[in-house]
């Protein structure tokens, strides 16, 4: 691990013990070697902190209470040292060049306070587009694994329990904070059987469910969810489905 490291890249994991292990190989295969590692367990009850113990050497491990993905996002900055920051879930798995494209990107684009790409979640491609303000306010484009700069870098809202890379953006967009777009697909999510990343078709959402009588509880949530984020930043026009 780089004594002063340029990246630091914060891995929550919570019951991850069938993804860590791949998501630390891909890091650990990048071809900059400039960056730490820092691991925070959000209570896991499986095998988690077991699977990472053969990486000790090269992670920072941190184990917590369970408290949520927020304030383990937070507690993993609080351990950080870099100049930029990359908050991974624990499911992604990485091209070998992420960390030199989505660095380079930021260099290009001096302006800009973090930079994202294209990824896949299994079979489906999740393409995304240049950075947009007004369509960022419409609904959540950008994902939640973007490298920052850690000095725009505002914290997670630990009180969101959905939405909140949708919410991190806004609240750095009201800041005058933008993105850059990396047209590539540097990262693919692995399946799981429990956790933040799982996927379900965008048109699900765009049933009018408002009308019927019943509602999935997964939709329902989602609803629930972007009306806390319209109504903490004032947005008033619709949304349209998450990109995840």
């Amino acid at each position: 691990m780089a004594e002063n490291p340029k990246l630091s890249i914060i891995i929550p994991t919570w019951n991850s013990e069938d993804t860590i292990a791949a998501c630390l190989f891909s890091v650990f295969a990048q071809t900059m070697t400039d960056y730490e590692v820092i691991v925070v367990d959000d209570g896991s009850t499986d095998h988690t902190i077991k699977k990472c113990i053969p990486f000790t050497d090269r992670i920072t491990l941190m184990a917590e209470e369970h408290r949520g993905s927020n304030p383990t996002r937070n507690r993993g900055r609080t351990a950080a040292r870099g100049e930029f920051l990359l908050f991974l879930d624990s499911d992604l798995v990485l091209r070998p060049d992420t960390f030199q494209k989505l660095l380079g990107a930021l260099a290009e684009h001096p302006d800009a306070s973090y930079a994202y790409s294209s990824f896949r979640h299994g079979f489906k491609l999740f393409r995304l587009w240049p950075f947009d303000a007004d369509r960022l306010r419409r609904m959540p484009c950008i994902p939640t694994f973007s490298l920052i700069r850690a000095v725009d870098f505002p914290g997670f809202d630990e009180t969101l329990t959905r939405l909140q890379d949708w919410d991190l953006w806004l609240t750095m967009l009201e800041r005058g904070k933008t993105g850059v777009w990396v047209p590539e697909t540097l990262m693919v999510m692995q399946r799981r059987k429990q956790g933040i990343s799982q996927w379900v078709p965008r048109w699900i959402y765009w049933i009018p469910w408002k009308k019927l009588p019943w509602r999935p509880l997964r939709v329902q949530k989602y609803l629930d969810a972007v009306s806390v984020i319209k109504k903490k930043h004032n947005l008033s026009s619709p949304s349209r489905s998450p990109i995840a």
